[in-house]
């Protein structure tokens, strides 16, 4: 006989929900990514951070009217599945999930990468390390996970504020003489990668039981973390490109770091490099997160074992879930090389955020949000869109394991449902 279902402690407020929001978007891709999106872009990379920035605008605002409508926790898969059908749910369910890990796994072995430099150890095992450190943080608590999540935060935010206050007397005008080098299609390029450097928004609506009030607060933080984004971005671009030659930039591994030498302060570099290490962290974090959360929705869907949507007594947080997130990620970061698989794990992402706008333009035929999307439906409408438009250009050179990906998704469905005999 089934029990009630299991709900988690709303113990996060906007603050909190904010800080996720922006501890997941701002990754280490702002202190590298910006310098090659100057490459394609030129100085005119300000244009392609607003015109990234207006695009994730059209996604965002759906989940933000889906928050508010179905505020629980899984996110685009509570969406998919509560809204579209229980297939397409599992299979968003399932995109986000091997996306999300590959892409932890990742960006396990980039922070690695970096701590690397600071103490002599294998980058493979510090990659494991963190991946090991951050799925015992989300063990022991929302309480303790979201103080971490804060701190790291702060300190990768105060870093590109210091970055930004410190370089900004350098910027040379003549840097913006020719603002457009590679015409229109530079700066389209340029928005194409920076849009990956905002995806994180999609996050906050994976805890949405463990945020207070929220129909309101999950809408706000969302809209907030990417307009803070968004003018981090941009004023990072503007300074960058203003103190050294995009061209310059483009060949860097660390741009800001660079752009901080150009100054003459060193220790500024230093703290820099740092702030890379806090932003990768938080993203490493949050993404074991969201995972773990989509696990435990999927369990309580009966889409997957009972068990994995348990609680645990003490910490009350649900251990099974964040440890399925957790050591396969853990697995993939001691294998090593992933780069062949980032692109898949992209695409996978993107295609649910296609199925998160078309189920915002269903649940309006429903009923009426709470969160309602300003001059609907046409954000929803130009975020299917231009999401098709960048999966399409990721798939020629990932198309046979996206379909086998996908495939082995529907083949996991049709298992489940015969050998869980769930009731669809």
């Amino acid at each position: 006989m089934m029990g009630r279902p299991v709900r988690l402690r709303r113990t996060l407020n906007l603050f909190d929900a904010v800080s996720m929001g922006l501890g997941a978007i701002i990754g280490a891709g702002i202190f590298v990514i910006v310098g090659i999106a100057a490459g394609m872009a030129g100085p005119g990379v300000v244009y392609s951070v607003i015109i990234a920035g207006v695009v994730s605008l059209f996604t965002a605002l759906s989940f933000a009217e889906l928050c508010s409508v179905i505020p629980e926790e899984g996110g685009a898969y509570e969406y998919s599945f509560k809204v579209l059908s229980p297939f397409l749910g599992f299979m968003t369910g399932w995109m986000l999930i091997f996306g999300s890990i590959v892409g932890g796994a990742a960006v396990s072995l980039g922070l690695a990468d970096y701590l690397a430099f600071l103490m002599s150890f294998p980058a493979n095992l510090l990659a494991v390390g963190t991946c090991l450190l951050f799925t015992l943080v989300n063990l022991i608590g929302a309480r303790q996970s979201k103080i971490a999540n804060d701190v790291l935060v702060i300190l990768k935010v105060a870093i590109l504020l210091l970055f930004i206050v410190l370089a900004a007397p350098h910027i040379k005008l003549s840097n913006f003489s020719n603002l457009l080098p590679n015409g229109m299609s530079g700066v389209i390029s340029g928005a194409a990668l920076m849009m990956f450097a905002y995806l994180g928004y999609c996050n906050i609506a994976t805890i949405s039981e463990e945020v207070v009030n929220p129909e309101k607060t999950l809408p706000r933080s969302i809209l907030i973390s990417l307009a803070l984004s968004a003018v981090l971005y941009l004023l990072v671009g503007f300074v960058a490109v203003g103190v050294v030659d995009y061209k310059e930039l483009s060949s860097s591994g660390s741009p800001l770091a660079d752009v901080m030498n150009v100054t003459g302060n060193e220790t500024a570099a230093w703290l820099v490099s740092l702030g890379a290490i806090f932003a990768t962290a938080t993203v490493l974090h949050i993404i074991i997160l969201s995972v773990s959360r989509i696990f435990y929705s999927m369990s309580r869907n009966r889409q997957l074992p009972n068990v994995v949507n348990k609680i645990h007594p003490r910490f009350m947080t649900p251990y099974i879930s964040i440890l399925l997130a957790g050591i396969p990620m853990t697995a993939l970061a001691f294998v090593g090389n992933l780069k062949e698989v980032v692109a898949l794990a992209t695409f996978l992402v993107i295609v649910s955020h296609i199925l998160v706008n078309y189920a915002a333009i269903k649940v309006n035929e429903r009923t009426r949000p709470p969160f309602r999307i300003p001059f609907y439906p046409i954000p929803p409408i130009l975020g299917i869109i231009t999401f098709a438009a960048l999966a399409l250009s990721l798939l020629p050179d990932i198309w046979p394991m996206a379909t086998a990906v996908l495939l082995f998704g529907v083949v996991l469905y049709y298992i489940d449902t015969r050998l869980l005999k769930r009731k669809r």
